[in-house]
Order: C-alpha cells, then structure tokens, then sequence
C-alpha cells in the first residue's frame, strides 16, 4: 500500500504543526517527559491517522462493459428514482456511496467512454449522508458517454468535514474504466445515476469497493 498523490502536501503540513506543538509543550515545561508523552502520544495517533485517510491500496480492477463500478468504497445509502436536472433532465435511479473517514476517499471511473461534462460547483457543507446535499453541496458532476451510447452521470459531493474536492476528469478526453477520476479530502459521498430500466445489483446497507464492486448493468 502507498500514500495517494493528493495527501503529501497535507501530511507534510500536520506533520510540521504537530512538531511545532510538542516543541512548543517540550519548551514551557522545559523538557519535562511526563509533558512530552502526554503531547507526543496524542500526536502520533493524529498522525497515523491522517496517514491512513490517503492510503492508496492496490487494487484488481473490474472491467466490464455492460456494467456500472463503484466509483467509490463505502455503504449504500440511497437509490430511488429521481429528477437529474443538471445535464441529463431526465428522471434517473440514483445510487449513492457513502465514504467514512475510514474508508479509502479515492475516486473512480464507472464506466470507460467519453467524458461529455465535468463541472465543479460551490456550495454548502451538509453532512454528507443527506438528500440535499446531493444538489446544495460543494459538487463536481462528470458525465461519460460509452461506445453505445448510453451515458452515465456521477458525482462527487463533500460533506461536512471534506473541504476539497479534485476531479481529472477533462471534457473531450476518452476514459478507462476504473481509472482514477479523482480524491475527496475527509468525509463525502458519490452519487451515481442510472438510466430508468436499468438493472441494480447492490442493496441498501451494502458496502461496496471502489473500482470492484458492480453496481448495476446498462444495455
């Protein structure tokens, strides 16, 4: 397992304040150990921690061009049939992932195709768990269009602690199946939108592994 491109600059910058508040405590109680500990213990568990947040595991990718890949780790926590009125303006089965801090907060493509959209949009910090947030949250939309047509609409929505949202995803350029399409920093979830008809093979509960598990099929 290594350490994802997205999360060097932010360990580096915990890392450094860490330092600076234990030779901060280490200097007022003029190296006490018993303050060392107390500080330095506490530190280390942040630190290992933040480590883990931007894991980048290696992975055996699933490709399958009739399916839909979670575009993400985590629970299912919706799918139910919707208006998507952003691009597609048609009613939809939106399938959304949930992503702990736990969870690995890679992104990727679930379908290979063309990518026809990609947009970022501001917005609130809701927690990421509900409706809303889908549509008021900080957002970027990506839609891909694969060789039969069929397109598939999925978006990446911060929550109440993700503060950065990083989409690759470039209008024009032609994607892979289960290739990274982006990060999500600390909490968030990606919704997924199904053409109406389309078959669904995940549950509600579920937990699902980005880039393996299938969520559905499309003719």
């Amino acid at each position: 397992m290594t350490i994802h491109k997205e999360g060097f600059g932010t360990i580096a910058v915990v890392f450094i304040l860490l330092l600076m508040v234990n030779a901060f405590a280490g200097y007022l109680s003029d190296w006490d150990s018993n303050v060392i500990k107390i500080t330095s213990i506490p530190s280390l568990i942040v630190l290992v921690l933040v480590i883990n947040f931007f894991r980048s595991p290696k992975r055996d990718a699933v490709l399958n061009e009739k399916a839909v890949i979670s575009p993400a780790d985590g629970k299912i926590v919706a799918i139910e049939e919707v208006e998507e009125t952003e691009y597609l303006k048609t009613k939809c089965i939106q399938v959304s992932v949930f992503m702990s801090v736990f969870n690995v907060h890679i992104n990727w493509f679930p379908i290979s195709g063309v990518v026809k959209y990609s947009k970022h949009h501001n917005g609130r910090f809701l927690a990421a768990y509900l409706p809303k947030s889908s549509t008021e949250n900080e957002r970027t939309t990506v839609v891909v269009e694969a060789k039969n047509g069929q397109q598939i609409l999925f978006r990446q929505v911060a929550g109440a602690m993700a503060r950065r949202i990083v989409c690759y995803a470039k209008e024009g350029e032609t994607v892979k199946q289960s290739a990274q399409t982006g990060f999500i920093k600390f909490g968030s979830r990606v919704d997924v939108y199904f053409p109406i008809g389309s078959q669904i093979d995940v549950k509600l509960g579920q937990k699902v592994s980005g880039s393996q598990t299938i969520l559905g099929l499309i003719d």
